[in-house]
């Protein structure tokens, strides 16, 4: 199965962040991705405006049915970053849609200090299994944190994505980009899986994103990677029959 993730700028707009994802699906869809994965929040943004509207989950709903009908259309998967509220209480979500209209949901563990003052932590870890293949979701700052990762592996995870959006000032953006990169891989070295991350770039409410979205084997090996400023999509061809697999990098 091919796979992919996509590392894009996200905006307070949420028609527009609607919009790249719909484009960036279509891309894949043309270069034969089976499924693909988008950073954290990247349909709804982290604006406060947004986040605190009263017609939030009409807002999201409305976009994510678009993004449902083109996976339908396209016969492709794909996981999203949003916002959400759930019994009056907001949600930093990651969704899987899948072409057959299937959808299953990951609330973010671990939250950020400044995420807390928005967010509720999430409880329940994600499995799925599109076209055999067992998919563990989890959300940024959740890599921090290895048992979370161990228990997707013993509930029979292949691959795990992590959505991520690693905002900071420019100059923590700097320092904490190798860690950034360092963890996924550890992740995927302890657990023997395959490891997909997809990052933002560029700048959002003020902050800056440095991209470096990746994709790691289970011995640690960065198959493919993005730099730290283009919006691109990378993906891998994952086949167990075989003991050679391809990795492709495509610019957005």
């Amino acid at each position: 199965m091919n796979i992919a993730v996509s590392q894009m700028a996200i905006s307070e707009n949420l028609d527009h962040n609607t919009a790249k994802i719909i484009r960036s699906m279509e891309k894949a869809c043309r270069l034969g991705v089976e499924l693909i994965c988008f950073p954290e929040m990247c349909l709804t943004g982290y604006s406060p405006e947004l986040l605190q509207a009263d017609d939030l989950n009409r807002l999201v709903d409305g976009a994510r049915q678009k993004i449902e009908q083109k996976c339908r259309q396209l016969n492709l998967a794909a996981i999203i970053g949003h916002a959400y509220l759930k019994q009056g209480k907001l949600f930093n979500r990651a969704t899987a849609i899948l072409p057959d209209g299937d959808r299953y949901f990951y609330d973010k563990m671990f939250l950020t200090e400044q995420e807390e003052e928005y967010f509720k932590a999430g409880s329940n870890s994600l499995l799925f299994t599109f076209k055999e293949v067992k998919c563990g979701v989890i959300i940024c700052r959740d890599q921090n944190y290895p048992l979370l990762a161990k228990e997707l592996k013993e509930k029979g995870a292949d691959v795990m994505f992590i959505l991520s959006a690693h905002y900071y000032s420019p100059k923590e953006a700097r320092w904490k980009l190798e860690k950034n990169r360092a963890i996924p891989i550890t992740r995927a070295v302890e657990n023997k899986i395959y490891v997909f991350m997809a990052n933002t770039v560029s700048t959002h409410l003020g902050m800056i994103s440095l991209g470096n979205s990746l994709i790691a084997d289970p011995d640690g090996a960065v198959i493919s990677s993005a730099d730290e400023a283009q919006e691109v999509i990378i993906s891998f061809d994952i086949d167990y029959r075989l003991e050679e697999q391809i990795s492709t990098w495509h610019k957005g």
